[in-house]
């Protein structure tokens, strides 16, 4: 990309039925379309996956892959969505976590952990939580990233104090990366 055109970012994000070749598809029209795939994340809920992209690209490039995206859309039967966005900003992180907590599924257990990490302005970088139907237990894994001035004990010693309040076992461990 010549470095006079000013570089544009683009969420697109894709859902539909579990089909093989459908994250081919919209990989090779991000590429057709001369953008380039800075992160992407892909799911499994069922019977249906999610596909998310951040691409970056020219102008044109980003206005053409919104231009053809809907007639891909139709041919792979996919809902999506795009949003236009400033790129990818890197934070003053150093410190790299996973929070894992597990126990008997109860309303509110995922609500209790999230907001317990938004109320210390914390932000959780990815996030998996599943609970098997047949046994009621679930699961969660949460990425967080940390500044320099964060005290981890802290933030053990809180959220230690949580698990016990909601009844769950939890464990906090240092992590290379904030993906899961």
């Amino acid at each position: 990309m010549p470095s006079s055109e000013m570089s544009e970012y683009l969420v697109l994000t894709a859902m539909g039925s579990d089909r093989t070749g459908c994250v081919s598809e919209l990989t090779k029209l991000a590429s057709a379309c001369e953008c380039n795939i800075i992160d992407s994340r892909m799911a499994i809920f069922g019977q249906e996956f999610t596909f998310i992209m951040l691409l970056n690209g020219s102008a044109k490039a980003i206005y053409q892959i919104e231009t053809k995206l809907p007639t891909i859309a139709v041919k792979l039967d996919l809902i999506t969505m795009m949003k236009r966005t400033s790129g990818y900003q890197a934070q003053d992180f150093t410190k790299h976590y996973e929070v894992s907590y597990a126990g008997i599924d109860q309303p509110g257990i995922l609500k209790s952990v999230t907001a317990f990490f938004a109320a210390r302005k914390i932000d959780i970088s990815s996030l998996k939580s599943e609970t098997n139907p047949e046994t009621n237990q679930m699961r969660a894994s949460i990425h967080i990233a940390l500044t320099e001035g964060t005290s981890i004990e802290e933030i053990e010693n809180e959220f230690f104090q949580l698990c016990q309040l909601i009844d769950v076992h939890g464990t906090i461990t240092k992590a290379d990366s904030n993906l899961i």
